[in-house]
């Protein structure tokens, strides 16, 4: 059993030794600087400006299809690149953008048609997916849907009529 001992001492012994060598010698400073060049730029993350972020369409009837365009602009220092656009239905339909990266200062649009569909009042979130420091950004729209006075009266409706003695 001392020997057991013994060899588990003298295991330890070498193995906390062996590390005495200086870890910073092994850097190679240039790795460093370039690490320090790039975690400097990568800080610089593209900033989309909407002219707006959220469009009222106001009141409409029930099923009468709108559309509005979304405008943007570049306002960071490094590429804007938008991958996807996407809504929280399928009511909601984004199209038209440019999937090309957006040099800073440059603009851009996209259009968001909306079947009109719902009622009372209706709202719906579009959510794009960017290389901004947040990763997505949020545009929405709304509006106000009232029934639509020619549409026919819907099955299993029934109107009570009081009858006179």
């Amino acid at each position: 059993m001392k020997k057991v001992i013994l060899a588990l001492s003298a295991l330890c012994l070498v193995a906390f030794t062996s590390c005495k060598e200086d870890a910073t010698s092994k850097i190679n400073q240039d790795n460093v600087a370039a690490a320090a060049e790039r975690d400097a730029s990568a800080a610089d993350f593209p900033v989309i400006s909407f002219t707006e972020t959220e469009h009222d369409f106001g009141t409409i009837v029930n099923g009468t299809p709108v559309e509005t365009v979304f405008k943007y602009t570049n306002t960071g220092k490094t590429p804007l690149v938008v991958s996807n656009i996407k809504s929280t239905c399928g009511c909601t339909v984004p199209s038209d953008w440019n999937r090309d990266p957006l040099a800073p200062g440059e603009s851009a649009e996209f259009t968001v048609k909306f079947n009109g569909k719902g009622s009372n009042q209706v709202q719906k979130s579009i959510t794009l997916t960017t290389n901004t420091e947040k990763g997505s950004e949020v545009v929405k729209i709304k509006a106000f849907v009232e029934p639509d006075p020619n549409a026919p009266a819907k099955a299993g409706s029934a109107t009570i009529k009081s009858v006179g003695k």
